[in-house]
């Protein structure tokens, strides 16, 4: 990514592990990107309703509000911002995880990943954005 593609775009990281959340600041500011971090769906609605993004990284499991219920928000109050989601989670892509990331036609970043794996699925992400 160059960094003049991404200046002034800003992501919303949903995640409530620390380690995770302080990784995806470092990587996407570094490239370029404004950072907010939410550590559940509760926080991320209030932000959402303050602040425009460019993309929405979503833990699906995230306590209070989890990725799949702040997804089905974002569906009913801002269905353009679906197509903007990139999904997380450190459980195999079985059962409803695997249907529901399906059913989305979202990105789906697996955990544990790597900086290049982050920087790629964002760049990924934007293109189906726009």
């Amino acid at each position: 990514m160059k960094r003049s593609n991404t200046k002034a775009r800003r992501i919303l990281v949903v995640e409530d592990e620390p380690s995770i959340s302080d990784v995806c600041r470092r990587v996407l500011t570094g490239e370029g990107f404004q950072v907010d971090i939410a550590a559940n769906g509760k926080v991320a609605q209030g932000k959402i309703r303050k602040k425009q993004y460019n993309l929405y990284l979503i833990d699906i499991r995230t306590p209070e509000m989890n990725g799949k219920e702040l997804y089905g928000w974002l569906k009913e109050k801002y269905p353009q911002l679906t197509k903007r989601v990139i999904f997380t989670t450190g459980d195999l892509l079985g059962g409803d995880t695997g249907s529901f990331v399906e059913a989305t036609g979202g990105c789906f970043l697996p955990k544990p990943f790597s900086p290049d794996d982050l920087k790629a699925i964002v760049r990924e992400a934007l293109q189906r954005a726009n």
